[in-house]
């Protein structure tokens, strides 16, 4: 079974599931994984650092997310690409927000924040596997972002989906996972 768990089947398998959810589907999932956010122990801290959804792309509303943090007062970074690199904008009062030629709803412009100042952030995934390994859509933007933060950043995958076993084709410098939260619980890894 695992043999056929590459990063090529896994991105095509579930994105296929993601968009075989129904809205009513999405949107409870959704709901859910958020809640389950709540039971995470990253909540003493400052900087968070959140990707707004791709609708296109069936990935979980964060915004709920989002919501969560801004009533807690925590300081929201959401990421803006800038070429092959992420850009980190503290999300203010006055953040306007403009989607991009992928489909990303970014900030336009802002005070950016150094990937050293981040304390927890959520990570965009299509897949993930019971060693906390995840599976992006293999542009490279959030291994890139990884590398540069502090070791003891706090990296939390949220999926709708359980894990598979294992993705086969996993290279060493690809950082895992901290926890991944889904609609029935959380994951927690310890390497």
């Amino acid at each position: 079974m695992n043999s056929d768990l590459t990063k090529l089947t896994l991105r095509r398998s579930f994105l296929k599931k993601r968009h075989a959810l129904s809205d009513q589907e999405h949107e409870d999932m959704s709901f859910a994984i958020a809640n389950n956010c709540l039971k995470l122990p990253i909540w003493h801290l400052d900087y968070y650092h959140l990707y707004l959804p791709i609708k296109a792309k069936a990935e979980i509303d964060t915004t709920l997310i989002l919501t969560l943090l801004q009533g807690k007062d925590k300081q929201v970074i959401l990421p803006r690409i800038k070429g092959s690199e992420l850009e980190h904008i503290l999300l203010t009062d006055i953040t306007k927000l403009k989607t991009n030629t992928l489909g990303i709803a970014e900030p336009e412009k802002g005070i950016k924040i150094s990937p050293e100042q981040i304390d927890v952030i959520f990570l965009p995934l299509l897949a993930w596997d019971k060693s906390g390994n995840r599976l992006g859509y293999g542009k490279g933007f959030y291994d890139n972002f990884l590398s540069l933060c502090k070791t003891n950043t706090i990296k939390v995958g949220l999926s709708f989906f359980d894990p598979v076993d294992k993705i086969v084709d996993m290279r060493s410098e690809d950082i895992r996972m901290d926890f991944c939260v889904n609609p029935e619980g959380i994951k927690k890894f310890t390497f």
